[in-house]
């Protein structure tokens, strides 16, 4: 696979241009002779484990018919099933295997903090979810089979929706044009664009890789959340230049004058939007399965690299830095960690790839194996002893 060139023939500087959050792009053959790294038995597999997000959707449109059921499935559902309009989603692949976890690498041309997860689509002939849309950039992978894609206009949240469905079903379609999708070829969707994509023929694999962008009303509560813990009870509206008001009911302008003071002067703080954001954007996607450890001591650490044992970004982590407003961090699964100018490089390191041989692990003094210790100890980097 070849990771110089992630969209094919098409350059990333061209794609960022051109068509980035701006219209979609069809790229024959990607990724030539692809082989995919999840079988559509594994797939199943997985969509079978209590931890795995997984869906099957049932939907034929000349009946009009759509229908949902959330995973975990036993086994045998799988074999009650009928010949076609159905398809298996399963969330977050990247999360449980190591490889699809380094096919998402070849995405990183976008900042890693904005990708999600790579979900993948099993569908039987005629299968889909029906007509929709996203609010998300995603690429659309085909890794077996074949699928296809057919393109409306943009819509927004006031467009219609189905009333029986959970997501942004389109209960009416018309598409303006399609493309049949063969294995190593790939589209891209910029958000609310509508779209609608069905298996043609067996063996339908498809391997959507999201990105993630937070809803301003999402952002807003973040931030006043992060910003209210941290506020001790005794900071109060004040107003000592309070004047006499015709009628006491009013809300003066001096009074909005000042709430919008007391709300600027946060927005001002350009060093704490930083240490919110970096939190923020590296949550967890599944937070509840995070496994906290004892992290190993600073000699087996020492150990591990001298036998040249690789580390590994768990597969769910997320990592950031910032070098900026004074302060540097790191960013790990929704933590924050302070950075000195001999750690940053160790950081920056860490942030470009998702394994590292000891050889690639720079300025590696004690506060820099302090940090490697503590990330393995939250659960966001593991060696790979095996």
């Amino acid at each position: 696979m070849n990771m110089d060139a992630p969209l094919g023939s098409i350059s990333v500087e061209t794609f960022l241009k051109d068509y980035w959050q701006k219209k979609p792009l069809l790229i024959r053959q990607a990724i030539p002779d692809f082989s995919p790294p999840v079988t559509a038995d594994e797939l199943a597999g997985l969509a079978c484990e209590p931890d795995v997000e997984s869906r099957l959707i049932r939907f034929d449109a000349n009946e009009d018919h759509w229908s949902l059921e959330q995973g975990p499935f036993p086994e045998s559902r799988f074999a009650e099933l009928p010949d076609s309009q159905w398809t298996l989603l399963v969330q977050a692949v990247d999360h449980w295997i190591p490889e699809a976890a380094d096919l998402v690498e070849r995405f990183r041309f976008i900042p890693s903090w904005r990708v999600d997860d790579l979900m993948i689509s099993y569908a039987a002939p005629g299968g889909g979810v029906g007509p929709h849309y996203d609010n998300y950039d995603v690429f659309l992978l085909q890794a077996s089979g074949t699928r296809r894609w057919e393109l409306g206009g943009v819509c927004t949240e006031d467009s219609p929706r189905r009333p029986d469905a959970p997501v942004m079903i389109l209960p009416e379609w018309k598409p303006d044009q399609s493309y049949d999708l063969e294995p190593g070829d790939m589209l891209y969707l910029p958000p609310q664009i509508a779209h609608n994509g069905y298996a043609v023929g067996d063996d339908c694999m498809t391997y959507s890789i999201g990105f993630r962008a937070p809803a301003h009303n999402e952002i807003l509560r973040s931030f006043s959340d992060f910003v209210g813990e941290k506020l001790g009870r005794e900071i109060r509206y004040a107003d000592p230049d309070l004047s006499l008001q015709t009628n006491p009911g009013q809300i003066g302008q001096d009074a909005l004058n000042r709430v919008q003071a007391i709300l600027a002067s946060y927005l001002k703080d350009e060093a704490q939007i930083a240490r919110w954001f970096g939190r923020y954007m590296t949550e967890p996607k599944y937070p509840e399965l995070e496994e906290v450890q004892e992290p190993p001591s600073i000699e087996e650490l020492q150990q591990w690299l001298a036998q040249d044992i690789p580390l590994r970004r768990n597969e769910g982590a997320r990592f950031a830095y910032l070098d900026k407003a004074g302060e540097a961090s790191l960013f790990a699964n929704g933590e924050r960690y302070p950075l000195t100018c001999e750690t940053l490089p160790l950081a920056e390191a860490l942030c470009l790839r998702n394994d590292y041989t000891p050889a690639q692990l720079p300025n590696l003094n004690r506060d820099a194996l302090d940090l490697l210790c503590r990330l393995i100890g939250a659960g966001a980097l593991y060696p790979v002893l095996d």
